[in-house]
């Protein structure tokens, strides 16, 4: 167990880099260019792969093995999430100057969701060693779940419209436009809430049920709560430079889901051998051990990133990952087009027509047989179609200059 000093030198050294990110990139509102969010990217990721060679030196190299697998799985798991978030954001149309904002608040809610799911999660472990049977049904049943959805071809479309929103629109006052990045602001001499806070309680919503997978995930690879919390924070860390720098690219992971399914089972499997191997439960085995393999953190590792790799690969050489890809984000961007109104930033508006046209002409280009695996062409055509409407119409939304004028406080 680490000393209270330790912990307290690593919540201060977090805080103090999300305070940094705060400060100096997202208090004022911009688009980050590309080189800019490689860098911090990069940077972030640096720092914590830099921190797992200080737990080595000082916590020996098993150590070390827990935090960098426990690393890995939790980024490839908020890379997962990063599609929920750009669902929401695109839900909710949060202008992409403002976006920055939203994310930084989902990574600290993130954090404080995920701590409390640790400090319950390591004193549920430390007095009952049957909590490995409910993490790894946890995992398992989320794993099948995952399967089910990307068979099916379901979507996330309605993730923004969960049962908070719905409540919070009926019982307060809601605008339907942004002040900027304002929270409240004032329509017809009453205040009322914006889209932003919308936006923020859909994202922090979202975030406590990704803490209910992510955190058995990473406790079926190490109890220790010190390295649980520090892998799940640094995981999180430039997640919001990571947003903008493969936002163009998130689609083309086709097969990014089938992947975290397949390890969220591995982990989910992992952690009821576990579960049997310390068996205390008097009606499974007379209270006794069961005499099953356990899985090493090392071979969990090699797995994990075996998995990750194969799932890239495919993603990026399949066929059928290509056209879901040009499929995926036609869509989307023709779903922004079509959305967009007269407060939407006319810079908004304009990247998402690029986006649209060039994802119509990547589908117009492909091969009549090619066309045929996408999941739905007859609606990305009529999507196409319906937004060529609204451009030639001359409805593209005008940019009025500014936000809704604030008439002040009554």
């Amino acid at each position: 167990m680490e000393p209270w000093w330790v912990w307290a030198i690593t919540i201060v050294a977090i805080a103090g880099l999300l305070a940094f990110d705060f400060f100096a990139h997202v208090r004022k509102a911009h688009v980050p260019t590309i080189k800019e969010a490689a860098v911090w990217s990069a940077i972030y990721v640096g720092i914590a792969l830099l921190f797992g060679v200080f737990v080595w030196v000082f916590g020996g190299i098993e150590m070390s093995i827990d935090y960098y697998a426990g690393y890995v799985t939790e980024k490839a798991l908020s890379v997962d999430n990063l599609f929920v978030f750009l669902i929401i954001i695109q839900s909710f149309r949060v202008p992409r100057a403002d976006q920055q904002k939203v994310l930084l608040f989902g990574i600290v809610f993130a954090m404080f969701a995920r701590g409390a799911f640790i400090a319950v999660g390591a004193v549920a472990i430390n007095q009952l060693s049957w909590i490995f049977y409910i993490f790894g049904a946890i995992l398992i049943l989320t794993a099948v779940n995952m399967i089910r959805g990307e068979a099916s071809g379901d979507d996330d479309e309605d993730e923004a419209n969960n049962f908070i929103i719905r409540f919070a629109r009926k019982v307060m006052h809601t605008s339907d436009h942004y002040d900027g990045d304002k929270l409240f602001t004032y329509e017809n001499g009453k205040k009322v809430m914006t889209p932003m806070l919308l936006v923020m309680v859909a994202i922090g919503g979202t975030d406590v049920l990704f803490a209910v997978d992510s955190i058995p995930a990473i406790f079926g690879l190490t109890t220790d709560p010190y390295i649980v919390f520090t892998a799940t924070a640094f995981s999180l860390m430039g997640l919001r430079q990571l947003y903008f720098l493969i936002d163009g690219m998130l689609d083309r992971l086709v097969y990014l889901n089938w992947g975290l399914s397949i390890i969220l089972g591995f982990i989910g499997v992992k952690l009821v051998l576990h579960a049997l191997h310390e068996n205390t439960l008097p009606f499974l085995n007379g209270g006794e051990h069961f005499d099953v393999p356990e899985i090493t953190t090392p071979v969990s590792l090699a797995v994990i990133l075996g998995i990750l790799a194969i799932t890239i690969v495919l993603s990026l050489v399949s066929k059928t990952g290509k056209v879901q890809t040009i499929e995926k984000g036609g869509a989307r961007y023709a779903k922004e087009f079509l959305s967009a109104d007269a407060y939407t930033p006319r810079d908004d508006v304009e990247q998402a027509w690029r986006m649209l046209t060039w994802r119509e002409r990547q589908f117009s280009e492909l091969p009549d047989d090619m066309k045929t695996r996408a999941d739905d062409p007859e609606k990305l055509q009529q999507l196409f179609a319906d937004a060529h409407a609204k451009r030639a119409g001359g409805t593209e939304v005008p940019d009025p200059g500014a936000y809704p004028p604030d008439p002040g406080t009554p």
